[in-house]
């Protein structure tokens, strides 16, 4: 019985989703879609994607097959352990090199929702330290971002974070793509990833 149930969630789910313009980029069973990059842990556990760090405490990153420019992107995750983590838009890599845009995941007060250019600027924006609050440590966050052209904005929890115009962001296309930092000891839940083209 429970079986079915979860089914049928699952389909009205799905529904809404595709109501609404918006495509499952995890179909909550495997990897599908995605590529995994480096030696870190990425499965499915009771219909969520997890990341967690494996021996070699390295950078890992899971990203799209596909690419994509302008969007909205809508996303849970929850931080079990050491959330350090990010979500990179219109990026590309080599090895576990990644080179593009991280809207940052992290642990409370190092700025969640933020923008930071991997191997180039560093840090574009970050969120106002009054508005970091928004995250809600060990329980599930709502984390929505749109890129269009070089406009990218971020809401957490549907609080805006960050809202930025840059040039170089606007001329790149690429994948999106999970991060799990390096160190050792993270874990990160994720759920509900869809996507809508603008």
């Amino acid at each position: 019985m429970k079986k079915y149930i979860v089914i049928i969630l699952i389909f009205i789910i799905t529904t809404e989703a595709y109501a609404q313009g918006y495509q499952n980029l995890f179909n909550g069973k495997d990897l599908a879609g995605w590529t995994i990059h480096g030696t870190e842990k990425w499965y499915v556990d009771a219909g969520e994607l997890v990341c967690e760090s494996g021996t070699d405490k390295a950078y890992g990153y899971l990203s799209t097959n596909q690419t994509y420019k302008n969007f909205i992107l809508d996303l849970k995750f929850k931080q079990e352990a050491d959330g350090n983590s990010g979500v990179f838009i219109r990026s590309d890599i080599d090895g576990v090199k990644i080179k593009g845009w991280q809207v940052e995941v992290a642990p409370l007060n190092l700025h969640t929702g933020g923008i930071y250019e991997s191997y180039g600027r560093g840090w574009l924006i970050k969120p106002d330290p009054k508005d970091e609050v928004m995250l809600k440590e060990g329980e599930w966050n709502q984390l929505k971002i749109q890129a269009q052209n070089g406009k990218i904005t971020t809401w957490l929890n549907g609080k805006q974070m960050v809202n930025i115009d840059d040039e170089k962001i606007g001329a790149a296309n690429g994948f999106i793509a999970l991060q799990i930092h390096d160190g050792g000891g993270i874990k990160v839940r994720w759920k509900d990833i869809k996507i809508k083209k603008i």
